[in-house]
């Protein structure tokens, strides 16, 4: 299954949609467009929508974390919403969940 990544903004607010499975073949493509969203200036917030994920490799979840990373130090919130089961359950057991505000 490809990746299919779309972005919608709401005045201070991006939403990034991602939809299949997030593993090593893809991730450039969702970092780069979690980069664009952090960095695109008038954004203040931006969440990761993962409702149509299934699953996510460890590379994937290092996107995710170093993604964060550079949004808090850009002054950005972003948080990962809308986790599938076992994606959240992977989140969850490599404690990633709330530093990402897995919800």
């Amino acid at each position: 299954m490809s990746l299919q990544v779309s972005k919608i903004t709401q005045e201070s607010t991006t939403v990034v949609s991602v939809a299949g499975e997030v593993d090593v073949s893809n991730a450039d493509e969702l970092r780069s467009a979690i980069d664009d969203a952090i960095s695109s200036g008038a954004q203040r917030n931006v969440r990761v929508d993962l409702a149509q994920v299934p699953y996510i490799d460890s590379t994937g979840i290092g996107v995710l974390v170093g993604a964060k990373n550079r949004a808090s130090q850009d002054g950005v919130s972003l948080v990962v919403v809308n986790p599938q089961r076992n994606v959240a359950r992977v989140l969850s057991l490599l404690g990633v969940d709330k530093e990402l505000g897995a919800c």
